[in-house]
């Protein structure tokens, strides 16, 4: 039974990994600071359906206590690291950066140390789509440069990728960064959007709506992350022979190191996704327009070409379908 660590297991992406990790017969300790940023029963709630499994165990700590996580990473000795724990948010970001800086800057450096003095053998850490900032060539791709982040959000994510870098080359760590697109499903956080629109539809609110919704996300299922996450944790980096330092691959290193999209390749335009919205619920929306937000991109579309190489799966939930399970969710949830 492999022993694994799974960061920000109460939150929306980690409880679906650890629960997958969980059925696959994993011991998985989840470690989570329960934080305020939003309704932390919804934490508590997540965290039951997973203390349900005899193989997980919980521990409350915070990313930045270096003390105690360097203690926990030398008395368990982990076989595998899922480092999903960090601050989201990118309009939050623009409010509040020192935040991002102590949680995903600090946090994931705590998370790199452990795993060099205890020699894990694979840390597969969360990234983000929005590091490819105002790039405008799509689909995106690990091949392509991606330094022009738009929210201090992006630019964290991006610096955790040249973190993992720095030990994958100085120590042989293996990483693995996976730049997750728009995520959504069950369990989703209040500040997504599909989460926002949905409360404020069901109760005949208004919702905001950026950019008269003219921008698209590449929209993908929870579910769809969490199998490709799990399958990621066997498929360990080795160094690329082929790498060449003249026309250095920012996908892939000399290093035993490598970067992964995750999205459903089917960029939706937000009023699209709306009116999907709107036939589940059997209510229309009330929208307020407003201009693009600080911080956000136009367009996101993922090129998982090396991931379906890598794994032989690729995201393919369409939002008709996990909508649908969302609203399902929500409903049964809030008794609404």
């Amino acid at each position: 039974m492999k022993k694994l660590l799974v960061t920000g297991a109460a939150g929306f992406i980690g409880f679906h990994v650890t629960l997958r990790c969980l059925k696959a017969n994993m011991h998985v300790v989840g470690l989570d600071n329960l934080n305020e940023y939003y309704d932390v029963s919804l934490k508590h709630s997540r965290l039951e359906q997973l203390r349900e499994f005899p193989n997980f165990e919980f521990v409350k700590l915070d990313l930045k206590n270096q003390l105690d996580l360097g203690e926990l990473f030398e008395f368990r000795k982990f076989d595998r690291v899922i480092h999903l724990g960090a601050q989201a948010g990118v309009r939050y970001s623009v409010e509040n950066p020192f935040v991002y800086i102590d949680s995903n800057i600090m946090g994931t450096m705590n998370i790199l140390e452990g795993c060099r003095r205890t020699s894990v053998s694979h840390l597969v850490y969360a990234s983000s789509s929005s590091v490819y900032g105002s790039n405008t060539s799509q689909p995106f791709s690990v091949h392509d440069p991606v330094d022009h982040p738009l929210s201090l959000y992006a630019a964290t994510k991006k610096a955790n990728e040249m973190m993992a870098h720095s030990y994958s080359h100085l120590y042989g760590l293996p990483t693995t960064g996976l730049r997750f697109f728009t995520v959504y499903g069950p369990w989703g956080r209040p500040d997504m959007a599909l989460f926002k629109f949905t409360k404020a539809i069901i109760e005949g609110k208004t919702i905001d709506v950026y950019n008269e919704g003219k921008m698209k996300r590449d929209f993908t299922y929870v579910d769809d992350i969490a199998t490709a996450v799990t399958l990621l944790l066997d498929h360990i980096p080795v160094a690329d022979a082929a790498w060449n330092s003249d026309r250095p691959d920012p996908g892939t290193s000399s290093a035993p190191y490598r970067l992964y999209n995750i999205g459903n390749q089917q960029p939706t335009e937000l009023t699209r996704f709306i009116e999907v919205l709107e036939e589940t619920i059997g209510i229309r929306a009330r929208m307020n327009m407003l201009p693009i937000q600080p911080g956000d991109v136009l367009d996101t579309f993922a090129d998982v070409n090396t991931l379906k190489e890598a794994i032989g799966f690729c995201p393919a939930t369409p939002i008709e379908l996990g909508i649908q399970r969302f609203v399902e969710w929500y409903r049964g949830y809030y008794g609404v």
